[in-house]
């Protein structure tokens, strides 16, 4: 056996320390998360380390509790354990001594008398670990990201003759004291990722996700800060599970004191069996810190940003036909669409559900991926071609991992429906889990996806995923399947994208029930919700932006009134919502006016001029009183430019707001600062002195007449202010009076 590591690590990047004690063989702990340190010595770090060990207090374990990374039982840890199983009773309670550490693929040295010190930027660690006693070797791979992200890995491996069962596998991090508040998210569809805060009290704080995916409700960030913590300001500490099934979140305070945050995927009871020299590969699970939520969203945006594979901030504006005609396939509506889509300057058309087999409704056809005679007797071929001839990507729809019972596939093969024992898992929108961890299954499903791409200029594939995994069984005898499941789906995935390197594949899930760093490592954005009602996508854009960027969240302009809540809303409020996404329509346009049609056009006008910055800049949130008011904008990562956003969600507590505050700009530039006019304004806009405009009362009545809104001109030399960055952080702007359910944009140009 190898010698036991005795060794110190501080990462640092991007203004965060991560300091880690591998001294004395042990599982790596966490000495310091969050804020950088600065330069330290050895000597530093090993006082750090020292001063952070606890007296034994009454009635506790006689040796002081070490928590590491993989939380211990037989330190005297009684939280939760970072393993859970047992090879027939026995090797429950595991004892971890490291063996080798690697940086960046290089051995580096143990077994030293005393501690070294290693100080490392953006690295990627491996730590070796056995128990020779209970069969058990461990390798723990911890990596300090571009952006600042800790994350890390552990896979478990069977050293012992017999089978090991493994009932869970968690890693933690640990978080301070002053951290006494939890912040996650929640909702349903229709209305994912609702926040919900609570105090950060003595127990567990536990978030399963059993439904075989991600789940609208999932806590998707779990966060622990100090009491009141907010967007700008207030240390927080958060977590993000990177995995696509079924999963865990947990917060945890002991009677003494200690606080974790973790996570991993969750289990089903004999889920995961290891043979001989077998192996299991937790998911990745990533630690955001940050001085406000804002710092804490930006880690995961700038690592994500950095990723070679991820899409352009050129992203195509798109259009989806599927609330324009939902299962009525018809070659000339459809081509009707496309014609008045181009012709504003949409750039990608996306034929939804129902293109193939007996699909004209959802009772039917899921799992037959060929194009139908009936509807297509000519095949796809006329509207794709119409499609690329106006200068557009074609996009499809597909949803692989599921099965109507009423296809020919089911009726073929019946045993390819996921099941346990004897019985037909409960439907749910008349549909069952196809069972991708059945080779041939896969096999036949990933052929004839790759038909279809190969036969028709597909660019794009709206992956959809519209139901729990429940009594989710698999061959042999219906034991569990999520886990296989899940790694088949991104395997599926890899290898379509691995055939068609330009693809570009979004991830649906009755909605947004599948938004997580695992999926999004194959995929190229999420559909936030099925709801497009522009009141419920500010608040669900503005969480989901918790975790992804806005270039990563499909936002679309939908039709006046919305087809999931019934609510109208004026052109102005969808449009100002949709933009700060990656912009799509679903809308029916043939049904649109020509004013409507001039208006969306100057929308996408707006979004094309400027989607490098509202793709690309940082994510800044306002922290106001009035809940009515969400405000928020992005700012380019040199403060050259911003754009903001003031929505009334609902009619404020008075009747102005005052002088709002434009955060995230540089306080010793100067800026202009102008309202963005596109299209007609905002319905009830009343404009303050500083915007440099009057209302025009050329043609009023016919626009009355027409039921339009008042226009406004410049009166000044050219509309807004010009002002230093530190006024506008510090002290703001007179508001603009709007109704409720309307926006007001703001630019923001450095002008020096």
């Amino acid at each position: 056996m190898s010698e036991p590591l005795n060794t110190y690590v501080h990462l640092r990047a991007d203004g965060l320390s991560a300091v880690l004690d591998l001294s004395d063989g042990r599982l790596p702990a966490i000495v310091h998360w969050g804020a950088d340190l600065g330069e330290l010595t050895g000597a530093d770090v090993a006082t750090l380390a020292r001063a952070g060990v606890h007296p034994i207090a009454a009635n506790i374990v006689d040796e002081p509790v070490r928590v590491g990374m993989l939380p211990e039982h037989h330190t005297g840890w009684v939280g939760r354990p970072g393993i859970s199983g047992s090879r027939g009773g026995q090797g429950w309670s595991p004892k971890f001594t490291t063996t080798g550490l690697r940086v960046d693929g290089v051995a580096v040295g143990a077994g030293a008398e005393q501690p070294s010190l290693l100080t490392l930027g953006t690295s990627s660690l491996e730590i070796s670990a056995a128990d020779e006693v209970a069969g058990l070797g461990l390798l723990l791979r911890i990596e300090l990201t571009a952006g600042g992200l800790l994350r890390s890995q552990a896979t478990l491996t069977n050293a012992g003759e017999d089978g090991y069962q493994l009932d869970d596998l968690v890693l933690a991090y640990p978080v301070p004291p002053v951290a006494r508040e939890l912040l996650d998210l929640a909702g349903h569809w229709g209305r994912e990722r609702v926040p919900q805060r609570r105090a950060f009290t003595t127990g567990v704080h536990l978030r399963e996700g059993r439904k075989g995916r991600t789940g609208a409700d999932a806590a998707t960030v779990l966060h622990a800060g100090v009491p009141g913590f907010g967007f700008g300001s207030g240390e927080a500490w958060g977590v993000h599970v990177g995995w696509s099934g079924n999963h865990t979140h947990y917060a945890e305070r002991t009677f003494t004191g200690e606080q974790l945050l973790g996570g991993g995927e969750l289990l089903l009871p004999g889920e995961i069996v290891l043979g001989s020299g077998e192996s299991y590969t937790s998911p990745w699970l990533y630690g955001s810190f940050g001085d406000g939520l804002d710092e804490v969203a930006r880690r995961f945006h700038r690592w994500l940003r950095s990723r070679p594979q991820h899409p352009s901030a050129e992203r195509p504006t798109t259009i989806n036909v599927w609330e324009a005609v939902y299962f009525n396939h018809q070659l000339q509506p459809l081509l009707d669409l496309a014609d008045a889509a181009a012709g504003i300057g949409v750039e990608r058309y996306v034929l939804d559900d129902g293109w193939f087999g007996s699909r004209r409704d959802d009772y039917s056809g899921l799992g037959d991926w060929t194009v139908s005679t009936e509807v297509w007797p000519d095949g796809l071929h006329p509207l794709v071609d119409h499609v690329t001839g106006l200068g557009m990507q074609f996009g499809l729809w597909f949803e692989p991992e599921m099965i109507n019972l009423a296809s020919d596939v089911a009726r073929a093969h019946p045993e390819w429906v996921m099941a346990t024992g004897e019985r037909s898992p409960v439907p749910s929108r008349h549909q069952q889990v196809i069972n991708l961890g059945i080779p041939d299954c896969y096999a036949y499903i990933r052929d004839a996806i790759l038909a279809i791409l190969a036969e028709y200029d597909v660019g794009y594939i709206k992956w959809d995923h519209n139901r729990d995994l429940i009594d989710a069984g698999t061959t042999p005898a219906g034991r569990p399947g999520v886990h296989a499941q899940t790694e088949a789906v991104y395997r599926l995935m890899d290898e379509i994208r691995a055939a068609h390197p330009g693809l570009e594949i979004e991830s649906c899930s009755s909605g947004g029930a599948r938004v997580d760093l695992g999926i999004l490592q194959r995929t190229d954005r999420v559909w936030v919700s099925d709801c497009i009602d522009p009141h419920e996508r500010q608040q669900m854009m503005r969480w989901t932006q918790q975790l992804i960027p806005p270039e990563l969240m499909g936002s679309h302009i939908a039709s006046g009134t919305s087809h999931t809540t019934g609510r109208t809303h004026e052109l102005n409020f969808r449009a100002a919502t949709a933009v700060f996404g990656h912009l799509g329509i679903e809308w029916d346009l043939r049904k649109a006016t020509a004013a409507e049609l001039e208006e969306l056009g100057q929308w996408i006008g707006f979004y094309k001029a400027n989607r490098n910055l509202l793709l690309r800049g940082d994510l800044v949130r306002l922290d106001y009183p009035d809940a009515a008011l969400n405000a928020f904008g992005v700012v380019a990562p040199d403060k050259s430019r911003a754009i903001y956003s003031f929505t009334a969600m609902d009619a404020y507590d008075a009747v102005l707001l005052g002088r709002l505050r434009f955060p995230g700009l540089d306080p010793s530039r100067r800026y202009r600062v102008a309202p963005a006019m596109v299209g007609r304004p905002p319905s009830g806009l009343r404009p303050p002195l500083w915007w440099g405009l009057e209302r025009d009362y050329t043609g009023e009545l016919a626009d009355l007449a027409a039921g339009q809104r008042p226009r406004f001109r410049v009166v000044a030399d050219q509309a807004g202010v010009e002002l230093p960055g530190s006024v506008l952080v510090s002290t703001g702007l007179t508001d603009a009076p709007i109704n409720p359910d309307h926006t007001v944009i703001y630019l923001v140009d450095a002008i020096d």
